[in-house]
């Protein structure tokens, strides 16, 4: 099924009498069941003002659009939405709706924020089908709930997006990386913890252990990101030696999409954790590749497949999601972490209120 217009796609799933996959542009894999309503025919920028730093855009619109026309005035989606296509081995566009969906989120998040943060309202359809309006452009509102934060990060099972509402920024005149020699995971995080608690505004902390570099970008004005980046030199001498990098762009777009792990065998996960845990939960992972991001609360790890990584790193504060596997792997281990029985009654009990016929990506999050 693929909607053109969001009172057909209410209409659909008013209708349903059994449970869909909701799809944007098919880039991450999700399996379930095998009636599928797609939103790539809602799309389309419907409200972009340069001025007021914001632009609406229905779900199914690409993230390609949205960046080209941001781009021609010279702004961004500064939280840096990750394109999944190489590291999942994928087809298909990736979408708007996809990327609030999942909350997906890059490099940039430790400073600017997530996804969410840069999202002012949403609309979509619920399981009753039903048009739900929050947030900015409000004409409806559902009392007792923050809808557009719980639809950031939901993964399409509370109800299907049709448009969403986002704050852009400005683009950065320039950026800079500089390159830290670190061979130990501890030292890296060491590293990356001075930075971003420096004065100097680090938009990017990574650090790739293939390599043995912790990569820091500094972005804003010319004279601004010299200044910052000679002073963040000096103020990290000590850690090892420290080099600029060329390409920045490209290094973080790399980055950001874990280039790094595409074409290699085994299974990927994605671990969030808090920082100065990263040493003794990398330690723990036995991984064939590793790549932090965040600086340090972000893990990405590469593993034989079919490995329960969750078993193996036991009680920890944090969670892992399972990125890539086969269909085996993935239906005994599940994508997301298990919640505790507080956390599921509760999650279980939103749902209800807004799928109660258990419609939307049934088991996707438990």
């Amino acid at each position: 099924m693929k909607p053109e217009t969001e009172a057909e796609l209410a209409k659909m799933v008013a209708g349903l009498n059994g449970p869909v996959r909701i799809a944007g542009g098919g880039t991450r894999g999700i399996g379930g069941p095998e009636v599928v309503i797609e939103t790539l025919g809602l799309r389309g920028i419907t409200l972009y003002e340069p001025g007021a730093l914001t632009l609406v855009a229905r779900a199914g619109t690409p993230v390609a659009e949205i960046e080209a026309a941001l781009e021609a005035e010279g702004q961004q989606l500064a939280f840096e939405p990750m394109d999944h296509r190489g590291l999942l081995g994928t087809q298909g566009e990736p979408t708007i709706g996809g990327v609030v969906a999942a909350n997906i989120s890059g490099p940039r998040r430790i400073q600017a924020g997530a996804c969410r943060d840069f999202l002012l309202g949403v609309r979509y359809v619920d399981g009753m089908g039903q048009v739900i309006k929050n947030g900015g452009r409000v004409m409806k509102n559902v009392t007792g709930y923050d809808l557009v934060k719980l639809m950031a990060g939901s993964w399409g099972t509370l109800g299907v997006l049709t448009e969403v509402s986002l704050k852009v920024l400005p683009k950065p005149e320039t950026v800079a990386t500089l390159a830290v020699g670190v061979p130990e995971v501890a030292d890296a995080v060491q590293v990356m913890s001075a930075a971003l608690k420096s004065p100097f505004e680090v938009s990017g902390a990574a650090y790739d252990s293939q390599t043995g570099r912790v990569l820091l970008r500094v972005e804003g004005g010319l004279e601004s990101v010299a200044y910052r980046s000679q002073q963040l030199t000096a103020a990290l001498s000590g850690f090892g030696e420290i080099a600029e990098v060329a390409q920045p762009a490209d290094l973080w777009r790399a980055l950001r999409d874990v280039r790094a792990f595409e074409g290699q065998d085994g299974d990927i996960w994605r671990i969030s954790v808090k920082p100065t845990d990263a040493p003794d939960i990398a330690a723990r992972l036995g991984a064939d590749q590793t790549l932090f991001d965040w600086g340090g609360g972000l893990i990405w790890a590469r593993v034989p497949g079919g490995i329960d990584l969750r078993d193996r790193l036991g009680a920890f504060d944090g969670h892992a999601t399972l990125v890539r596997a086969d269909a085996e792997t993935a239906e005994a281990l599940g994508r997301f972490q298990p919640e505790d029985a507080g956390i599921k009654a509760l999650t279980q009990g939103v749902r209800r209120r807004f799928d109660p016929r258990g419609l939307f990506n049934p088991g996707l999050m438990g």
